[in-house]
């Protein structure tokens, strides 16, 4: 049993994510405070393997008693539970295990149940699991089985490959019919409009199965709306994501795992189609990415790894552009083994795509860095 303290300070909310957890036959709470002093004072007596945190406490709040309980008790995992989404990044500087709104909904939590039990078992990505059928998200959407392509799988129109999309989406989630015709036949008269979901969703069914993809879709109050249950099938951003929270912050014993999570993620989400609804989902999960990337960029160079550091940045520019920190980094990797022309022609590149793109110069502080580093340059000749 994975061993849990939750610390919140109104007690409703303590004795409601309780009881869900104690569903999950998985977690055992140990002890709950509604006074994050006191949990501090008694965490060492407990040594608990995960401490469930709301953050937005009176006297002290949860991002400071996160920090002193990762002092007293290091190899704990943090949860936040929290109303508010605006503390997510500073969450993920505490290299928190994972960041939960309120109020906590048992489908979120049982997805933090497994990034915990994932824990003992933290290579998410395992032979096991790619012997198992996948759906990968990240770039476009297509089913792998044994590493290997689906190739039965084929849509039969653009909008039944963007209906089973949405529908994975918010998968395990009630999705309205009327969500479905606004988004798909927008410019449809109603009746003609649910004439088209219904033959969509029969042949997106038909899709699955003739892939023997172990997918549902229910239909509810008559065709009302759909649910999509993704069961046991292995989703690509899903197993990622838990394999980057898994992990503690990058050392020498767990740059592979790392890396290998790094080459994971080989493009954004749905990237390759004009998906708006996929756009938060997208943002999101690329900032996971790009805090990770950069991070990992910044291990290798502080290693002294410098050709691996390079390619982390050029994969960065390569997904990022207009990132001017992924820029800076990589000249002054090449800066670090004397290519004087790469940090030219990489400072050249982002000028012009500034100026070409964005109608804008480059950025004050890169800027800086490059007039000090010619000067520096000159100097030396």
């Amino acid at each position: 049993m994975i061993q849990a303290i939750l610390v919140d300070d109104e007690r409703l909310a303590l004795m409601k994510l309780e009881l869900m957890l104690k569903e999950s036959a998985v977690v055992e709470v140990v002890a709950a405070y509604t006074d994050p002093s006191e949990a501090i004072r008694c965490l060492a007596q407990w040594k608990p393997d995960v401490i469930f945190l709301d953050i937005d406490m009176p006297e002290i709040n949860g991002l400071q008693a996160a920090e002193l309980m990762q002092e007293i008790c290091p190899s704990a995992d943090i949860v936040f539970v929290t109303a508010y989404n605006s503390y997510a990044i500073e969450a993920f500087e505490l290299s928190a295990l994972d960041y939960i709104l309120k109020p906590v909904l048992r489908e979120r939590l049982l997805k933090t149940v497994q990034r915990l039990k994932s824990r003992v078992q933290p290579t998410t990505l395992s032979l096991q699991q790619e012997q198992q059928t996948m759906l990968r998200c990240f770039q476009s959407l297509r089913f792998e089985r044994g590493g290997q392509p689906l190739l039965s799988i084929r849509w039969r129109t653009s909008k039944a490959q963007e209906l089973f999309a949405y529908l994975l989406h918010n998968r395990n989630r009630f999705v309205s019919k009327d969500i479905l015709l606004e988004m798909l036949w927008p410019d449809f008269e109603r009746k003609k409009a649910s004439t088209h979901l219904y033959t969509t969703i029969y042949q997106v069914r038909q899709c699955l199965k003739q892939g023997d993809i172990d997918l549902q879709i229910t239909n509810f109050s008559g065709g009302e709306g759909y649910t999509l249950h993704s069961g046991p099938l292995l989703l690509d951003v899903t197993e990622w994501e838990m394999g980057i929270h898994a992990l503690h912050s990058i050392m020498a014993d767990n740059m592979e795992e790392h890396q290998r999570l790094f080459d994971f993620y080989i493009g954004d989400y749905f990237a390759d189609y004009d998906y708006l609804w996929a756009e938060g989902e997208r943002q999101r999960l690329s900032s996971i990415w790009l805090h990770h990337a950069m991070g990992l960029a910044e291990f290798y160079t502080g290693s002294g790894r410098i050709p691996e550091a390079i390619t982390v940045y050029q994969r960065v520019i390569e997904l990022q552009p207009y990132y001017e920190q992924g820029h800076l980094g990589l000249m002054k990797a090449y800066t670090s083994i004397g290519d004087r022309s790469a940090v030219e022609e990489q400072y050249r590149m982002l000028a012009k795509l500034l100026k070409d793109e964005l109608g804008v110069a480059v950025p004050a502080n890169v800027q800086s860095w490059y007039d000090q580093w010619k000067l520096k340059y000159q100097e030396q000749r």
